[in-house]
């Protein structure tokens, strides 16, 4: 009984071989890409950058 348990664990134990998926390895490619184009937007803006508020709009006709 005891060496029938310790096989089932051996074979739980053993590592588990996966084929790779090239879908995988696109999505990663995409997503580091993506990545990239937004730190460079944040380093093409840089930390000086101020998006200053619009003055407040003037009438178009200030007599009235």
């Amino acid at each position: 009984m005891a060496g029938t348990t310790i096989d089932k664990a051996r074979v739980l134990l053993r590592p588990q071989t996966r084929r790779a998926n090239p879908w995988a390895a696109l999505a990663a490619a995409g997503l580091a890409a993506a990545a990239a184009v937004m730190m460079a937007g944040v380093l093409v803006l840089g930390p000086g950058i101020r998006f200053e508020e619009p003055a407040v709009a003037q009438p178009l006709f200030p007599n009235g």
